[in-house]
């Protein structure tokens, strides 16, 4: 309807028990030249599922004050690439070298190598949780933008793409809140404009901002 990477990153929220979704994204197009556009060239079964008549748009702001407090609501695919083979002794499985995996999975076989369940009782691992592990992996791709103040796991699946021939990649799907601080303007403006991790496409990465839900504390 808009055309390749128009409205990205994006994000669909949705519910079982509605008929009726939202769809948020970022693009450099207004909604005004976004509906011009479906009138013209889309064809009437995406005219339905998705009413261009009902876009609406506002401009985001071209820059930010560093130190900038700001909470955030996102969505994430929170894998890493394995460099090498790993060995997964628990699922008696090896995952090849060039795959993706979960980072939380990757972290407890790399501290748990002899069987991270056995082991994996939550006083025994510490700080290896769920929550840390992608709070860490969220700070590695904002550094240089955005410092983390807070960061909390609200909702946790897995989930599969689709793609259009119906099939796709099976992984973590993670909703990620808190607050972060501006560090890097620019860069923190590049984050917003091209998302966080990988399966942008799919609709994860999309920084929702919101406003910080406390005061920093003073020193």
């Amino acid at each position: 309807m808009f055309g390749k990477r128009a409205l990205q990153p994006f994000r669909l929220f949705w519910s079982e028990r509605r008929r009726s979704a939202s769809l948020y994204a970022y693009s450099e197009t207004g909604h005004a030249a976004l509906q011009e556009l479906a009138a013209t060239v889309a064809p009437p079964d995406c005219l339905m599922p998705l009413n261009p008549d009902a876009l609406r748009s506002k401009p985001m702001p071209s820059t930010f004050a560093v130190g900038r407090r700001l909470g955030f609501d996102l969505r994430v695919r929170p894998i890493r690439r394995l460099k090498r083979d790993l060995r997964d002794t628990q699922a008696r499985a090896t995952t090849n070298a060039g795959r993706e995996v979960d980072a939380y999975r990757l972290a407890l076989v790399r501290q748990f190598p002899d069987g991270w369940r056995e082991r994996g009782d939550s006083a025994q691992r510490g700080d290896v949780s769920r929550e840390s592990i992608y709070t860490s992996w969220l700070a590695e791709r904002l550094a240089g933008a955005a410092n983390l103040e807070e960061c909390r796991l609200t909702s946790f699946i897995r989930s599969r793409t689709v793609r259009g021939d119906g099939r796709g990649p099976e992984g973590p799907d993670a909703t990620l809140q808190g607050v972060l601080s501006i560090y890097q303007p620019d860069a923190f403006a590049w984050r917003l404009k091209y998302g966080v991790g990988r399966h942008r496409a799919y609709g994860y990465g999309m920084v929702l901002l919101r406003p910080p839900n406390r005061q920093a504390p003073s020193g």
